[in-house]
């Protein structure tokens, strides 16, 4: 099992034309957030720039190098407070800077058979590696699982196939803008 810097690491090592990413919690744990979703869910207006930046800069030198970062989420709405602050201090800035998102509502669809139920990176279509999250959604580790490299090509593509943008789906769904919601 990889740890967090050694996942870092392998995408050093692996990542040259595109990182796929199936996102199925509703709620993430990470360290990496620098207190944002603490800040967002206080009504903050903005997130840490100096941190938010870093990130952002990453996906567009990869944007640059002809890098493809893509990511389904399958979720449900409504939202809790966690997904809104991914979709608005995440999802809606990354988009800006080069990833593409897109959402897998199941109030909306129902979730294609081929989708596995667990979150996992699909590195050059070529490495997969499935996520592993504690109960409160804490990183675990990553899992190298080369034997499982067609099964997950097809989750990730049937995930694409039932999802849709993020941004149609976003402008669909007004009432789970902050801006919209009593804080």
């Amino acid at each position: 099992m990889l740890t967090a810097d050694e996942l870092g690491a392998y995408f050093d090592t692996k990542l040259t034309r595109s990182a796929f990413r199936l996102e199925t919690l509703d709620h993430y744990e990470v360290e990496s957030d620098g207190g944002d979703f603490a800040r967002h869910k206080a009504g903050e207006p903005e997130p840490d720039w100096e941190r938010k930046n870093a990130w952002l800069e990453v996906l567009r030198a990869e944007e640059k190098a002809g890098i493809r970062e893509y990511r389904v989420h399958v979720l449900r709405t409504p939202l809790n407070d966690y997904l809104r602050y991914e979709c608005e201090w995440g999802y809606l800035f990354n988009i800006e800077a080069g990833e593409e998102v897109f959402i897998l509502d199941l109030a909306e669809r129902e979730l294609p058979t081929e989708v596995v139920d667990h979150d996992f990176w699909l590195i050059d279509d070529e490495h997969p590696l499935r996520m592993h999250y504690g109960e409160a959604g804490e990183f675990i580790g990553a899992e190298l699982v080369p034997d499982s490299l067609d099964r997950y090509r097809k989750a990730r593509d049937a995930a694409l196939a039932a999802a849709e943008p993020f941004e149609q789906w976003w402008a669909r769904h007004p009432e789970e803008w902050r801006a919209n919601r009593s804080v």
